[in-house]
């Protein structure tokens, strides 16, 4: 809970610090466009005193639909981008599905949470790490999964900039899930070749599972 509430807090101060900026820009376009606070609530369709707000970085209820539609009648583009900045704040179901592989893990293996990726800058983590089979094993835990071959690309993509070469694609047994993994085809197969039996038979008996594998628990 206390890391929960940390990064609430850190974000209200990034609100808090950005709104006065953009309300500062947002003035000056109005300005400069030889816009009144009058004519440009007849043009957004938001009061005089709402705007007036944003412009002094007041309001906490202005949307990003606000800004995009005050911009555009100034000349401006709203650009709004998000970046990675850790490792998400996990619920419990997804703990709980990390805890049920865990606790299947020969108690020879090393188990790490969030380890975070090597390079300098890139605030990604993966979910667990297995270590003393080898080569490490990465953990990647899901508890619904949406689109199969996003999935696959992001991990993908992280074990490759992390330097790892396995994988444990961890799912939560649930029928939509399963109805997911049903429709894979073989380019997704080939890249976790190793049945779950096995595979979790190895990691019980800590020997090395010799390559990826999808594990429904």
């Amino acid at each position: 809970m206390a890391t929960t509430e940390r990064r609430i807090e850190a974000a209200d101060r990034l609100v808090a610090r950005m709104l006065p900026a953009l309300g500062t820009e947002l003035r000056d376009g109005r300005v400069s466009a030889g816009h009144s606070l009058e004519r440009m609530a007849g043009l957004v369709g938001r009061s005089r005193a709402h705007l007036a707000r944003i412009e002094r970085g007041e309001s906490r209820e202005v949307t990003v639909r606000d800004l995009a539609r005050i911009a555009a009648v100034v000349g401006l583009d709203l650009s709004v981008r998000l970046y990675p900045a850790g490792p998400p704040l996990r619920d419990a179901a997804h703990t709980a599905l990390l805890e049920t592989l865990r606790s299947a893990l020969s108690p020879t293996l090393g188990w790490r949470l969030e380890v975070p990726l090597p390079n300098a800058g890139d605030r990604r983590a993966f979910d667990a790490v297995i270590t003393g089979v080898g080569d490490p094993i990465v953990v990647e835990a899901e508890t619904r999964i949406r689109d199969l071959q996003a999935l696959h690309r992001r991990i993908s993509l992280k074990c490759r900039d992390g330097g790892m070469n396995r994988v444990i694609l961890l799912v939560k047994r649930s029928a939509t899930n399963r109805e997911i993994l049903g429709t894979a085809d073989a380019s997704f197969w080939s890249a976790y070749p190793i049945p779950a039996v096995r595979a979790l038979r190895a990691l019980r008996e800590g020997r090395d599972p010799r390559g990826s594998a999808v594990i429904v628990r």
